[in-house]
C-alpha cells in the first residue's frame, strides 16, 4: 500500500496535471508544491504568512481480481474511487472536487483489460485503453463507430490510459464513448457485493456525475452484440475546437439494413443535450422501414431535436445545440447506412 495526497490547485493543463499526479501516486517522493494545502496565519505587522502542509493521505490498492476490488470498495463505505485510467479522477483530485480515502487501481485485473470475441460478439474490459481498442482490428471492423468514439477521448498520450469504463462511470453528459455504446446496444457487466448483474449502457448514468452503481459495485466489461451482415454504426460530435475538446453535441447511430436497402432496425443516441446521454427511440423508429430518404432524414432530425433538453453555456446555446443534434443525427445515420450497405 502506498499513499498520495490530492491537490486543489496548480498545473498547466489536464494532461500535465494527470502526469504529475500519476507520477507522484506511484512514487515515495514528497509531494510537489501544488499537492500541498495552503494554511495562512497573521505574522508581525499583519503580514500574511503561508505555510504548506500535505493533504490527508490516500490509500492506494492494486487488486488482481474483481472480487478483491469489490471487497476493497465495499469496505471503504463510499470513500473509495476506482482508478481505471485516471484521466478524469486525477484531474478532479487536482481541482479539489474529489478527495477519496481509497483509490482502487483496476488496471492490474486481467478480466477488466481483455478484449475477446465469441460467436461474433465482443467483450471489452472496462479498463481496456482506447489505444488497445483502436489496435484491435476485429473490433474496429465490427464496431467502427464505438472505436472511433473512444479514440476521441483526449490525445494520443491520454489514449494509452483512458478507458471506456472510466468514460461511462464519470457520468459526464458529454462523454464521447457513451452515445456510441448506447447506439450499439452495449450491455455492462456490473460486479458488487451481491454478485454480478447486467445493466444496459443507457441505464448506467442517472445524472451528471451520478450512476446507478451501488456501494462496492464496479463495471467489469461491456458486451457488444454480434453485428452480422448489414449492420453499421457511426459516431459524430461537434466541438468548439478541431481537437481535444468537450462535445457540444454527440450523436451515435446503429442501423441494420436488409438486402434491398430497407432499414430493419435502428438505434439513435445523443450526448451533451440532456443531463445524461439519451437513447432516442423515436428517432430510431423514424428510420425503420425507410431507405434513408429525405422524409426519413427529416423525421429523424425532428425526433432528435424533440428529445433535447440542453443547457446554455459558453460552448453553445440551447437553440444551437438542438439544431446541431438534428444535423449530427442525420450525418451519423448516413455514415452508418453506408457502412451497413457495404457490409452485405
Amino acid at each position: 500500500m502506498r499513499t498520495a495526497e490530492p491537490a486543489p490547485e496548480g498545473g498547466n493543463g489536464a494532461e500535465s496535471i494527470f502526469l504529475r499526479l500519476f507520477s507522484h501516486l506511484f512514487s515515495h517522493r514528497p509531494p510537489p508544491p501544488f499537492m500541498m494545502r495552503e494554511t495562512g496565519r497573521a505574522g508581525a505587522g499583519a503580514a500574511h504568512i503561508v505555510d504548506r502542509e500535505p493533504m490527508n493521505a490516500i490509500r492506494y490498492e492494486a487488486p488482481r481480481s474483481v472480487d478483491d476490488a469489490v471487497a476493497l470498495l465495499a469496505a471503504a463505505n463510499g470513500d473509495g474511487r476506482v482508478l481505471a485510467g485516471g484521466t478524469d479522477l486525477l484531474v478532479q483530485m487536482h481541482a479539489g472536487s474529489v478527495r477519496p480515502g481509497l483509490i482502487v487501481d483496476v488496471k492490474h485485473i486481467g478480466e477488466m483489460r481483455e478484449i475477446s470475441q465469441a460467436d461474433g460478439s465482443f467483450r471489452v474490459g472496462a479498463a481496456a485503453s482506447g489505444a488497445e481498442m483502436g489496435e484491435h482490428a476485429a473490433l474496429k471492423a465490427a464496431w467502427p463507430g464505438v472505436v472511433e468514439a473512444v479514440e476521441l477521448i483526449g490525445s494520443t498520450q491520454i489514449q494509452s490510459r483512458a478507458t471506456p469504463g472510466g468514460n461511462l462511470c464519470n457520468a459526464s453528459p458529454a462523454a464521447d464513448s457513451v452515445p456510441a455504446l448506447i447506439a450499439a446496444g452495449a450491455i455492462c457487466t456490473v460486479a458488487g457485493p451481491g454478485g454480478r448483474r447486467d445493466l444496459a449502457a443507457e441505464a448506467v448514468c442517472t445524472a451528471p456525475g451520478r450512476t446507478a452503481l451501488g456501494r462496492g459495485e464496479i463495471v467489469v466489461d461491456f458486451r457488444l452484440p454480434a453485428a452480422g451482415a448489414g449492420v453499421g454504426d457511426a459516431y459524430l460530435r461537434m466541438i468548439p475546437r478541431t481537437e481535444m475538446d468537450i462535445a457540444i453535441v454527440g450523436a451515435g447511430v446503429r442501423l441494420r439494413v436488409d438486402g434491398d436497402g430497407t432499414i430493419a432496425d435502428a438505434r439513435v443516441s445523443l450526448g451533451a443535450v440532456a443531463p445524461t446521454a439519451l437513447l432516442v427511440e423515436a428517432a430510431g423508429r423514424a428510420l425503420v422501414g425507410s431507405s434513408l430518404g429525405a422524409d426519413a432524414l427529416a423525421a429523424l432530425d425532428a425526433a432528435a431535436r424533440a428529445a433535447c433538453n440542453p443547457i446554455d453555456d459558453k460552448r453553445g446555446t440551447v437553440p444551437y445545440r438542438i439544431k446541431v443534434a438534428g444535423v449530427l443525427a442525420r450525418r451519423a445515420a448516413a455514415i452508418a447506412y453506408e457502412r451497413a450497405r457495404s457490409d452485405r
